[in-house]
């Protein structure tokens, strides 16, 4: 799984897409025509992430929207990101 630091910038990957349809989101994913659902929070960070944001300025921004301790938030952010680096729905930050 891809380490993600506190430093590092996000960009979606370029064949994936973020939709929002109704109440949530769901990511579209070109080259497979997989497409994932996304939960409020993953929608919340995906909406943040631009290509020049690094992970710490996304939680900045996400903890303004969700009341939890920001250390835990950045924790769980990266989790995030590493999970959706490795599905192919965030462009891999070594590559």
């Amino acid at each position: 799984m891809a380490e993600i630091g506190s430093e590092t910038v996000l960009r979606m990957a370029d064949d994936a897409s973020l939709q929002h349809v109704g109440d949530g989101a769901v990511v579209l994913l070109a080259r497979s025509g997989q497409l994932y659902t996304c939960n409020d929070t993953t929608e919340a960070f995906l909406d943040k992430v631009n290509g020049a944001r690094n992970l710490n300025q996304i939680v900045d921004l996400l903890s303004d929207e969700f009341e939890v301790d920001k250390a835990t938030l950045g924790q769980d952010m990266a989790e995030l990101a590493a999970e959706l680096v490795a599905e192919g729905i965030l462009a891999d930050p070594g590559a």
